[in-house]
């Protein structure tokens, strides 16, 4: 239970500034002083931290999927031909800047949610990738082998053996990717997409310095709940296998 209270808390104090905000708004006008309204009240922040949530577990979710199955595919000896393209694609995913992907991305998907979930989908995958393949391929040939000896069929092997065994270096892969994208995910405001980016943008429009405090502090509130939550399943994942004697 202990290696969740980090996670916990930080949740816990993530949904309480979401939802009591108004309440600091003496110490937003020491920050802010001059300005008539130093609370951003355009949007609730809880449904702005629940479409910010939306939008980073779907785009991690696919680029999940795509990036372990991807890493699957050219760890067979059927698919290591394509092991440098994979590589390739992936990584120009991560070094294609975001706003770039946005510009090209709402003349054809419009504004809204729909172009920045594909920017996060191709943000994110690389570090995913990187690590199912290090973990794949980090595992001892031996181990195969005898799985394989037992009668396994090579998808058992996957399931039951490799997979399991890789899985702690996955989830660091899909943590980085998410920590990532929380961040970038903040800049979909700037097409229609409704984040915790909204008061940091109209903040940088209006000069109003509370603005983005507001939205920079829930940010990386959110970025830290997530890193614990992920950092308390690699341990969770880890007692798994102690406790099966691997």
């Amino acid at each position: 239970m202990r290696v969740w209270l980090p996670a916990t808390l930080l949740a816990s104090l993530l949904l309480a500034l979401s939802a009591g905000m108004p309440v600091l708004e003496p110490l937003f006008n020491w920050v802010q002083p001059g300005k008539q309204q130093v609370i951003y009240e355009r949007e609730s922040f809880l449904f702005l931290l629940q479409n910010h949530l939306m939008l980073v577990v779907v785009s991690a979710a696919v680029g999940t999927l795509v990036a372990v199955a991807g890493g699957i595919f050219v760890t067979r000896p059927f698919g290591r031909d394509f092991l440098p393209l994979v590589g390739q694609v992936a990584s120009i995913g991560q070094t294609f800047p975001p706003v770039a992907v946005l510009a090209l991305a709402v003349p054809v998907l419009g504004f809204g949610e729909a172009p920045i979930l594909l920017a996060l989908v191709l943000y994110g995958l690389l570090p995913i990738l990187r690590n199912t393949l290090a973990g794949l391929e980090g595992i001892d040939p031996s181990v195969r082998e005898a799985a394989l000896g037992m009668g396994m069929s090579p998808v058992l092997v996957l399931v039951r053996v490799e997979l399991p065994l890789a899985g702690r270096v996955i989830l660091a892969g899909i943590r980085t990717s998410v920590t990532i994208n929380i961040a970038t995910a903040a800049i979909g405001s700037t097409i229609g997409a409704r984040t915790l980016g909204d008061p940091v943008i109209a903040g940088l429009v209006n000069g109003n310095t509370a603005y983005v405090l507001q939205g920079a502090i829930l940010i990386g509130l959110l970025a830290l709940t997530t890193d614990s939550l992920f950092e308390a399943l690699e341990r969770s994942w880890d007692r798994r296998l102690q406790s099966v004697g691997v």
